[in-house]
């Protein structure tokens, strides 16, 4: 890859050792050469409340927003919850998400994967689909991650010591980057 890309990882999980945000880290030591990858902390951002809104952003979302819009592309991991994804990542994408008009999803390609049960996170990465669409983010199409019974694939500390997964996630990150570029020049005949 002969460009620079900056990606924003954003991780569905507050747990200290968290899966997700394990995977987070890991892509950072996987990103291909000239890939950069940070991490935005969403633990900050205050519960949505349109009350607040009208009272100016929280310094917490005016930062997430920020960043967002400062990255060529973003890498979401999620667990899941009851079939879907936490309320915590479901909150920070609503208060990014607004004035609609204004999003710094629009037109973003964003890369989903997760850690989790049995399921791998499948119901949840479906719903994140679906939820980022709905912003306007450009989903990669494949490859995808769902890794399904973490605690064989990660460190009690959280971090992804599976070899095999590992590559998978490589293969997402460059997919990441292809995708990322292929958009660029629709992305620049749209401003």
């Amino acid at each position: 890859m002969t460009q620079s890309l900056s990606v924003l990882g954003i991780s569905g999980s507050l747990r200290k050792h968290s899966y997700n945000t394990g995977l987070l880290r890991a892509a950072r030591s996987l990103s291909p050469d000239g890939m950069e990858l940070s991490i935005f902390d969403i633990a900050p951002i205050p519960l949505f409340n349109a009350d607040k809104l009208a009272q100016g952003e929280p310094v917490s979302v005016l930062e997430f927003k920020a960043r967002i819009a400062a990255a060529d592309a973003l890498l979401i991991a999620t667990p899941e919850y009851n079939h879907s994804i936490p309320g915590v990542l479901k909150n920070a994408l609503d208060w990014a998400s607004r004035p609609r008009k204004l999003s710094p999803f629009r037109g973003k390609p964003v890369a989903l994967v997760g850690a989790g049960g049995s399921s791998g996170t499948v119901y949840a990465q479906k719903h994140l689909h679906t939820i980022a669409e709905a912003l306007g983010l450009l989903v990669l199409p494949a490859p995808s991650l769902h890794i399904a019974r973490a605690w064989e694939k990660f460190d009690p500390a959280g971090n992804l010591i599976d070899e095999h997964t590992r590559q998978e996630l490589a293969g997402v990150l460059a997919g990441l980057a292809a995708w990322t570029l292929q958009q660029q020049p629709l992305e620049k005949t749209l401003t």
